[in-house]
């Protein structure tokens, strides 16, 4: 019989250990698993949408470096679900209600321009980092929740020692082999949530450098184009 369905807590079956664990254990077990599930299920959501998102990033940028004509530029591409079409699709849109004038105040354009691409990389960045706190929170609460659960377990052992006043291991082994595995489903789902947070942040921070540079090099082409400006 495949020892992981056993009902027998002493083959260490994850099934029988916590089928036989009070309650509140029960409950722990339970919570960490639903926490595991959710983990892996936004690791993956982000793993797709990072992978995409630096793909069709590195082509925009690429594309309109290339492009010859700006207004033309931004009639095709501004509307394209992308961070730096977003940043882009900013920056035109405040040098054209800053220029739109007989008189057009330069200095003023230049720190508005860079206030505006700066603002919209940082708007960009909070959203592609949503749901990165559930990550951090997982990989930081999980090992206390898990030792609480063991706490628990332990707890119980004891009181079995008090209640049937005998300490063989047959007696507290079962309830401590239950709460140590809360322990273990604790770490099963902080470890990859810390390693998945590590990553992901340090994708978005390439990202976020990535469109700085992008904003930069599009503030100086306009800064530019007001110096041609009468």
């Amino acid at each position: 019989m495949n020892p992981f369905f056993n009902t027998d807590a002493a083959t260490l079956s994850p099934i029988a250990l916590f089928l036989q664990a009070d309650f509140v254990v029960k409950g722990v077990m339970f919570g960490l698993l639903a926490a595991s599930i959710w983990t892996w299920a936004i690791i993956f959501s982000f793993w797709r949408k990072l992978g995409r998102t630096r793909k069709a990033t590195e082509k925009f940028e690429h594309d309109f470096w290339k492009a010859d004509d700006v207004d033309a530029f931004y009639k095709t591409r501004a509307e394209e679900d992308l961070p730096s079409a977003r940043v882009f699709a900013a920056g035109v849109a405040e040098w054209r209600r800053s220029t739109q004038g007989s008189v057009i105040d330069r200095a003023g354009t230049r720190e508005r321009l860079a206030t505006t691409m700066g603002a919209a990389v940082a708007n960009e960045i909070d959203k592609l980092s949503d749901r990165l706190n559930v990550l951090a929170t997982v990989g930081s609460v999980a090992p206390f929740v898990g030792l609480f659960g063991t706490v628990w377990g332990i707890m119980r052992s004891f009181t079995s020692i008090a209640s049937q006043q005998n300490t063989s291991l047959a007696v507290v082994a079962p309830g401590i082999a239950e709460a140590l595995f809360a322990t273990a489903i604790g770490l099963f789902a902080a470890i990859p949530a810390v390693i998945a947070y590590n990553r992901f942040s340090h994708s978005i921070n390439r990202i976020e450098a990535r469109l700085n540079r992008f904003a930069d090099g599009f503030h100086a082409t306009l800064s530019r184009q007001l110096d041609r400006e009468r």
